[in-house]
């Protein structure tokens, strides 16, 4: 169950990871009630139960709280989080009273950012920073000095981006020293751009996809990483009502289901599953808080496995509401 990009880098993790915006109640500055620390600590044991070692933050989620009570959940587990993989992002700043919602890779602010997330979790470091979200203001000379002062002071043994295109993280990677290890992106069933992208060239249908040329080759190549956030696309395919949905999102929820039943698994597991047959190795970010539906992913890496080339473009085919060209 492990991540093959990832183990190139020496790092041992899932193939799952568990997405943590959920964790730590309400996005606003309430304080943490007993019940989110339930709620935490039964989402971290469901997927502990299912083999997920890493886990994904960012500085952002629930106005910082998610970090916080995951942090005081480590708190009370002394040896639990050498067991772990945590990521967290940052570069992301909210609208206040002063200034506008904004991006932010300046060095002052990564270093800041990351300070203040060591204390929320009660680590001393992190073993995958990520940039959450392009700056154009970005300095990649600036970036590189923040990333040499973090290494060199132990807070973070890795860096990765999200959101990211192929030419921005070459860009970034012009004089940063450390290697991109990872590029989270939302790749589902409900969101194929990733896949059309590729399958328009030289069509004209392509003038209506939305996904950076060459992004999935350019990880592939660089061994970087590809992670999917919301690659369950919110449940619509394995449960959630679809109705008002288009035909094309239903027909893939009933196909999803009859793949499930003739498989004898979960249709969670066939929707992460369709995601991790591609050859990128995508490793999705749930995003689920419940216990009974981080359980229901167990089988997704066996699904992935097990997936035929037919049932993979059964998926897609249904899923894009058109034939391929």
């Amino acid at each position: 169950m492990k991540t093959m990009s990832l183990e190139r880098r020496g790092i041992t993790t899932s193939r799952l990871a568990l997405g943590c915006m959920g964790l730590g109640g309400s996005w606003n500055n309430d304080p943490l009630t007993a019940e989110d620390h339930k709620r935490t600590e039964a989402a971290v044991e469901a997927a502990l139960s299912i083999g997920i070692t890493m886990f994904d933050h960012a500085d952002v989620y629930c106005m910082t709280k998610s970090e916080q009570v995951f942090g005081e959940l480590l708190a009370t587990q002394p040896g639990l989080r050498e067991q772990l993989v945590i990521q967290s992002k940052c570069g992301i700043r909210f609208a206040d009273e002063h200034n506008p919602k904004r991006f932010d890779f300046s060095k002052e602010h990564i270093l800041a950012s990351v300070d203040g997330i060591l204390e929320r979790l009660h680590t001393d470091y992190l073993d995958i920073l990520l940039l959450h979200r392009p700056d154009p203001l970005m300095e990649p000379d600036e970036v590189a000095e923040a990333f040499n002062q973090l290494v060199k002071s132990g807070k973070v043994r890795h860096f990765g981006v999200s959101n990211m295109s192929a030419g921005q993280m070459n860009f970034l990677s012009s004089a940063v020293v450390q290697p991109l290890v990872v590029n989270q992106l939302e790749l589902s069933l409900a969101h194929l751009d990733f896949l059309d992208q590729g399958v328009h060239v030289n069509q004209k249908a392509g003038l209506a996809t939305n996904f950076a040329d060459d992004t999935l080759e350019y990880c592939q190549i660089k061994k970087v990483q590809v992670q999917a956030w919301s690659p369950l696309a919110k449940g619509i395919f394995s449960g959630r009502s679809v109705e008002g949905k288009s035909e094309a999102v239903q027909n893939t929820a009933k196909l999803v289901s009859k793949l499930a039943k003739a498989k004898e698994t979960t249709p969670e597991a066939i929707v992460l599953g369709w995601l991790m047959r591609h050859p990128a190795k995508i490793q999705p970010i749930i995003g689920a808080s419940n216990p009974e539906r981080i359980r229901a992913c167990e089988d997704a890496v066996k699904i992935a496995d097990q997936m035929s080339r037919e049932d993979w473009y059964e998926l897609y085919t249904s899923a894009r509401g058109n034939d391929l060209p």
